[in-house]
């Protein structure tokens, strides 16, 4: 009870641990007076993103109009094919200070667009479904508002332009993975970063931001039971892989719901079940692939233990045998504490304080974490639901669109927290 105790009264004093604001209210005049002048470019350059989407690797054509757009704007380095596709931009400002990097995703997805709008995708059967052209659009906006502030700007900007979040559609690495492996951060590396997501699931015009876990980690998982193949009329005589294959299935999903503390969300899931060669034959083996979504950083060394021990059970009764090849993909998106917390005072400041929600941590995952793991980093997400509008589609559906009208504070709200940051001690 006095531990219970303990940790209810540092969650109620945590939003007191926050300072107060750096930026300055002049300051941030002046950033919202910037991005109501850039307003009509942020909304076309997202509008013309949208009408030519690329999946990932192939954003050539968006590439290069990041790049123009950051040369065009007079940032100090502008580098390009950084991780395949990738650009960075470095702004130096005109006072000595710290680095912070702010991180844009580019890519689309494999999905027909199914609404009517002016700004509709010319490329058959892809789409942006995940708002990646909303996450640039505000970028260079970002980049603009910075620009023009270079002279007053403490310390060094890095504007990250990153392929592949979706993943590689050859199934190579992600583009978070590939920018590292050409030394994005080698020189310089910030101090922190900061990223942003639309979310369909709140209203424009609210931010939302979790403190500590704000996406689960995403692990993948290939198990093959293994048994010994007979006549179909016989299964007496060979080792049918299909009924322990079965159970293992059935047994996994006691792992979150009843292995691992409910307080901790988990979830093991199995996509698809491979096996047999015909109808009166009973298999040598049955394959099994799936996903494991954990929002604690232990979780998938957990999960994994526990997968062992239930097949090494399982087959074992039977006299079959099991191979488990577990490959771990993105971490938890972890926004740190202390981090998320000043954060959180500047998106306030932003959008007004009854706006700013945190949402409940997803189990969908994103490679924004790898950065997290060299620094500490922030991601928050951009309401762009608009009922009214009917604009409410889910992520990742042919339907759907993002309110435009949300674009302008995400421009202010990623602006005021990178220049806040910077002026911090």
């Amino acid at each position: 009870m006095r531990q219970f105790l303990a940790l209810a009264l540092t969650l109620i004093a945590a939003p007191s641990l926050a300072q107060p604001l750096a930026i300055t209210a002049a300051e941030r005049a002046e950033i919202d007076r910037l991005v109501a002048d850039i307003r009509p470019a942020v909304v076309e350059t997202r509008r013309d993103i949208h009408r030519h989407p690329e999946l990932g690797y192939r954003e050539t054509r968006t590439s290069a109009l990041v790049a123009d757009r950051l040369r065009a704007l007079k940032f100090d380095e502008v580098r390009t094919g950084v991780g395949k596709t990738g650009v960075v931009g470095i702004l130096k400002g005109g006072k000595p200070g710290k680095v912070v990097a702010v991180r844009a995703d580019m890519d689309a997805l494999p999905i027909p667009e199914l609404i009517d709008v002016p700004y509709k995708s010319t490329v058959e059967g892809v789409k942006h479904a995940c708002g990646h052209d909303a996450h640039v659009a505000i970028a260079l906006g970002v980049a603009e508002v910075l620009s023009r502030q270079r002279a007053q700007l403490r310390g060094t900007v890095l504007m990250l332009f990153q392929p592949a979040e979706e993943g590689d559609p050859d199934g190579g690495r992600t583009g978070a993975l590939s920018m590292l492996d050409a030394g994005l951060f080698s020189n310089p590396k910030p101090d922190a970063i900061f990223g942003l997501h639309v979310l369909p699931t709140i209203d424009a015009g609210t931010i939302g931001l979790n403190i500590g876990p704000a996406m689960a980690s995403a692990d993948r998982f290939t198990m093959t039971v293994i048994g010994q193949k007979t006549h179909g009329a016989y299964p007496h005589t060979g080792i049918d892989p299909v009924p322990i294959a079965a159970q293992i299935v059935m047994a996994f999903q006691t792992i979150p719901s009843r292995q691992i503390s409910a307080v901790h969300p988990t979830v093991v899931s199995v996509g698809e079940i491979k096996g047999g060669n015909r109808y009166n034959i009973i298999a040598d083996k049955v394959e099994l692939t799936g996903t494991v979504r954990t929002l604690s950083q232990d979780g998938p060394a957990t999960v994994k233990a526990k997968m062992e021990a239930i097949a090494q059970g399982i087959t074992s009764m039977y006299g079959a045998r099991y191979t488990l090849d577990y490959v771990e993909g993105t971490s938890v998106t972890y926004n740190e504490p202390a981090l998320a917390r000043q954060t959180r005072v500047v998106l306030a400041a932003v959008a007004g304080e009854s706006n700013v929600v945190e949402p409940l941590p997803q189990m969908g995952a994103e490679d924004f974490s790898y950065y997290q793991k060299q620094m500490p980093g922030v991601f928050f997400f951009l309401g762009v639901r608009n009922v009214a509008k009917k604009i409410t589609a889910m992520i990742h559906t042919e339907y759907f669109d993002i309110d435009e009208d949300a674009l302008p504070l995400g421009v202010r709200a990623m602006s005021t927290a990178v220049v806040d940051y910077l002026q911090r001690p």
